[in-house]
């Protein structure tokens, strides 16, 4: 009989996970600490419990790239996918689902799976053999993280993580913003011009930092404490030091010169770096934030060439468990110290449900392909899933690597010619790619999930 493959962690990953080894007919086994280990959280031990919003977003597989990734599942058979769409919700164009039924659904799936069981335990250290899947998402026990920690060596698993938004490249005004490196810096032309800056004159600083100041901020779970990075502080938090902290911080205008009007001197200066190899995104350096997302994009949006902004990423502020994965994980998701174990779900790096079901679904996939000796390469770039696993396992830049969510900027461009340059027949034309390239790729599994 085949050994079993473990899965720790019954979120949306491990719940994937789960289903789709069992269906390619081998035995899984689901380690759930809940409920008798609880998380501020979750409040039953049902699997695939939903715990923040039920909305698992756009539905739109032609003009969205989460609405790709439902169609990819939907695909490949998804358990997450057809208990999602089982008991849905009215929400226009967006799949929100009934939350208390949903998680019931799935579990009771899996529950009556033959190949499928389900252990109430706490798993607390790396096994050192044995086929198994990390998908503890970003609540993580403390007592797993520490294991993860000292086999990473990273140096914090777990705290108060503050991201800054990240915007589409093609939605930055350019007869505004320039690009330049401050004080020119770098060895090629490319190095000196890796940055896009955007002109502050002394009135719109100060309209800036009083709407940061007023703006609505996120509140803290019940028992959280805020335990900030001091190198990577809110904006919120600097502005309320003083409001001139944050010019002579990330918004500092020294060592730039605005190529559009060289004599006049900018009083401050927002600069946004590349965020992927594609060059497709850009982060907003220095610019953690802890603003409600309505409030957040106004605010952004004050900033010079940014009026008309379109955020692939808004920032956040939240604990979570992460690894990083550009460093750690190889791009069958196994851990590259201990190949015997992968990882799937937020807890590498990607953002969401629906994404971290994704990830499920294809940890499950490659694990049972190496357990039936038929190695399968991830999904190629072109598609959702492969754009993701790309990103998380070598697309995004290690030393600033931060959770994502899917997004049409994660994809090899589409080639503007031949009439496609508006943005929705680009958006058609990554999804008819994307759909084209991820249904040969499950071709290419057919033996693999033959009855």
């Amino acid at each position: 009989m085949n050994e079993p493959i473990h899965i720790v962690g019954g979120g949306m990953a491990g719940a994937e996970a789960a289903w789709q080894i069992a269906e390619a007919g081998l035995p899984a086994v689901i380690h759930e600490m809940r409920p008798k280990v609880g998380t501020f959280a979750h409040r039953t031990g049902k699997l695939a419990e939903i715990v923040c919003s039920n909305s698992f977003r756009s539905d739109d597989d032609e003009q969205n790239a989460v609405g790709l990734l439902h169609w990819e599942m939907r695909a490949a058979g998804g358990l997450i996918m057809a208990m999602a769409d089982a008991h849905a919700l009215p929400a226009g164009g967006a799949l929100a689902v009934d939350r208390e039924p949903f998680s019931e659904a799935v579990t009771a799936r899996l529950r009556a799976h033959p190949l499928i069981s389900v252990v109430e335990e706490e798993v607390i250290a790396l096994p050192s053999s044995g086929r198994w899947i990390f998908a503890t998402g970003p609540l993580t026990s403390p007592a797993l993280g520490q294991a993860l920690q000292a086999e990473t060596g990273a140096e914090a698993l777990a705290f108060f993580d503050a991201i800054a938004p990240i915007v589409y490249a093609d939605s930055i005004d350019m007869s505004v913003a320039w690009e330049q490196s401050r004080y020119d810096k770098g060895e090629t032309e490319a190095e000196r011009r890796a940055y896009i800056n955007c002109p502050m004159d002394r009135d719109r600083y100060e309209a800036f930092i009083d709407a940061l100041l007023a703006a609505e901020k996120t509140e803290f779970h019940e028992g959280e404490t805020a335990g900030y990075f001091e190198g990577c502080l809110p904006i919120e938090v600097m502005a309320e030091r003083g409001r001139e902290t944050l010019r002579h911080g990330p918004m500092k205008p020294v060592g730039l010169t605005n190529a559009h009007r060289p004599d006049q001197k900018a009083y401050a200066v927002v600069q946004l770096r590349r965020d992927n190899a594609l060059g497709t995104l850009y982060n907003i350096v220095g610019f953690q934030t802890k603003m409600k997302y309505g409030a957040q994009t106004s605010v952004l949006r004050m900033i010079p060439g940014l009026e008309n902004a379109q955020f692939a990423r808004l920032g956040g502020i939240h604990r979570n468990t992460f690894l990083n994965s550009p460093t750690l994980l190889d791009d069958q998701m196994r851990l590259r110290s201990r190949p015997h174990i992968r990882f799937a779900g937020q807890v590498t790096g990607v953002e969401g449900y629906v994404e971290s079901a994704a990830m499920g679904l294809l940890a499950g996939r490659l694990a049972a392909a190496e357990a039936k000796g038929r190695p399968l390469a991830p999904p190629p770039p072109e598609t959702a899933m492969g754009a993701l696993i790309h990103h998380i396992t070598g697309g995004a830049e290690a030393k600033t690597f931060q959770p994502m969510n899917v997004n049409f900027g994660l994809f090899p461009p589409i080639d503007a010619r031949g009439g496609r340059k508006g943005r929705k027949d680009r958006y058609k034309a990554y999804t008819d790619r994307a759909k084209a390239a991820f249904a040969a790729w499950l071709d290419g599994q057919a033996a693999l999930y033959a009855a």
